[in-house]
């Protein structure tokens, strides 16, 4: 039940607020190429190293100088914008770089600040077409390049963000913040190996990197590496002693080999450095529960409430307590409470079914998993370009099984005795593309065929705007998925292309079978839960909401079981 924070990735200070104000230098009118005399080439050189010592209201004042008689000297302009924009006048200084490229339309420095202050602005759409008219102006500007793949980082488009640090890496080989966001592009993507290469290959040329080695951390305890976790993460803990992040994620890897006395002075650590950390709270709580002091774990979720009002995980840990100490009435009323004010919360949801359980009030559980309206199984029909289901799911094992992301059960999934993906929805998608139309298709089926119902917390919730995240499992013997939820998602659904013989109609002990509706091992139930089982079939496509506890059931077999899971998300 703890929850583990990203580790987080470096981002460039900016100053906001773009002002619309008028300039306070005059709009150029078309001039002929300005004349740089000694003086003038003198004046923008004071300008540039006011600008690079921090007095930015000289160099714009050198600036204006120097635009008084020329006021097309883009040079003048360009630097002109940046001492503007560091003065916190963005709205200026929009106006004096786009005037400066509109004079001069090959300037790629002053494309690239233009974009700078497009992003820090928040226009990431104008701020990566100015990247881009950048790099096409000087194809070798590494800066470009680097501010480009940040904003499509940003933006979730990896694999384009991977090209363009990669590009900015072969520019500059030794530029560690290209390596660096090149690892948390490839940690995104779930190429956790390649990921590992790009943060060492930072800390070889910038050994002082702190976020690259709490980043490293973060990869080998996905890895299942705790021990070089905690050693990068005290590395970066003696580089920052006030990296809180670095401090928090040493907690978590402390917790994880059974240190709970270490890990709640790691978290403690954590509060001192940044006292309205919540995660901090909450696992202090974790640890006190876990060490029988339920008095303090209680007090230290309540901490946390107060940190982060929003936040599900905290509340589901205090439900939790409150069922260990044998009071689920208490559980139940935490769940309503945060389900008033944050209806349809998928975390919410799935705890009030188990505190229901533990209640006796099965009815309610019944309403909440309706495994007859909401569980919905759907055998698909070979698409286009397909002879048949059998080679389009061949196909899609191929892809999942040569999939670059594919690693053995990564610590923060559900996977155990198995391998998993990262996201396939990654180009080349080869025919994950042709599944991403049935899944979507699925999906608005699903929509029509479950109707909002104000009776019930979920339908009533319905999205009207989709997204999706698809990912592969390949399952091995004794492979299985531990019980979980998809907090982030609205629908989720499963699809499966390989299926081992093994897995089959009559075995009662439905080894390999998907089951919803029992809660994890971590919850303290004590009552055995009505559950609904589903036979995995090759072609077949299961749809549920998310909130529904799931699990795999173990299976023997030689052969590989393969599944490809989604979450069909809302957008705003």
């Amino acid at each position: 039940m703890k929850k583990r924070k990203k580790s987080p990735r470096r981002k460039p200070a900016a100053k906001k607020g773009r002002k619309k104000s008028q300039s306070t230098m005059a709009a150029p009118s078309p001039v002929s190429a300005p004349i740089v005399t000694p003086a003038l080439a003198e004046i923008l050189g004071l300008a540039a190293q006011a600008l690079q010592s921090g007095r930015a209201q000289e160099a714009f004042r050198l600036c204006g100088q120097v635009l008084q008689q020329n006021p097309g000297d883009s040079e003048a302009l360009n630097l002109a914008g940046v001492a503007a924009f560091q003065t916190g006048d963005g709205g200026e200084a929009v106006s004096l770089l786009e005037t400066a490229v509109a004079f001069r339309p090959d300037f790629a420095d002053s494309h690239n600040n233009l974009g700078n202050v497009l992003k820090a602005l928040g226009d990431t759409t104008a701020a990566e077409a100015s990247y881009r008219r950048a790099v096409a102006a000087d194809p070798e500007n590494g800066d470009a390049e680097f501010n480009l793949g940040i904003v499509l980082e940003a933006g979730g488009r990896f694999i384009d963000a991977e090209a363009s640090y990669r590009r900015c890496i072969a520019l500059t080989p030794g530029a560690a913040p290209a390596h660096f966001n090149l690892g948390n592009v490839l940690k995104a993507l779930g190429r956790l190996n390649e990921a590992e290469a790009a943060y060492n290959r930072a800390l070889e040329i910038d050994p002082g990197h702190a976020e690259a080695l709490n980043n490293l951390g973060a990869v080998n305890m996905e890895l299942g590496r705790q021990a070089d976790a905690i050693h990068a993460y005290r590395k970066a803990i003696g580089i920052n002693p006030d990296f809180a992040e670095a401090h928090y994620n040493l907690g978590v890897a402390l917790q994880e080999t059974g240190e709970q006395d270490a890990a709640i002075a790691s978290y403690r650590r954590t509060l001192e450095c940044d006292p309205g950390h919540a995660g901090a709270e909450i696992n202090i709580g974790y640890a006190c529960k876990e060490m029988g002091r339920l008095g303090d774990a209680e007090d230290a979720y309540i901490r946390a409430i107060k940190m982060a009002p929003d936040y599900d995980k905290v509340r589901t840990n205090l439900g939790d307590l409150y069922l260990q100490q044998g009071n689920p009435d208490a559980a139940v009323r935490v769940c309503d409470d945060y389900l008033k004010d944050h209806p349809g919360n998928i975390s919410m949801l799935a705890f009030k079914a188990i505190a229901l359980e533990e209640k006796g009030n099965r009815e309610e559980v019944r309403k909440l998993y309706n495994f007859d309206r909401l569980l919905r199984p759907v055998h698909q029909t070979s698409p286009d370009g397909f002879d048949d289901m059998a080679n389009f799911n061949r196909a899609l094992g191929d892809h999942v099984l040569g999939h670059p992301s594919l690693i053995a059960q990564p610590a923060s999934h559900a996977t155990r005795s198995g391998r998993h993906s990262g996201e396939l929805l990654a180009e080349p998608k080869g025919p994950v593309a042709v599944l991403e139309g049935m899944i979507m298709a699925a999906a608005d089926d699903y929509r029509q065929a479950v109707p909002q119902d104000p009776a019930h917390p979920w339908p009533v919730k319905r999205p009207e705007r989709l997204g999706l995240s698809v990912w592969g499992v390949a399952m091995d013997r004794q492979g299985h998925q531990v019980a979980h939820i998809h907090p982030s998602a609205w629908l989720s659904g499963v699809y499966y292309p390989k299926i081992p013989d093994v897995i089959i109609a009559d075995d009662p002990a439905h080894a390999g079978w998907i089951e919803f509706g029992r809660a994890p091992e971590d919850f303290h139930t004590t009552k055995e839960p009505e559950v609904r089982l589903i036979r995995p079939e090759e072609g077949l496509m299961v749809l549920f909401p998310s909130y529904f506890y799931h699990r795999t059931v173990p299976f023997e077999s030689d052969e590989v079981r393969i599944s490809i899971a989604f979450d069909v998300l809302e957008l705003d």
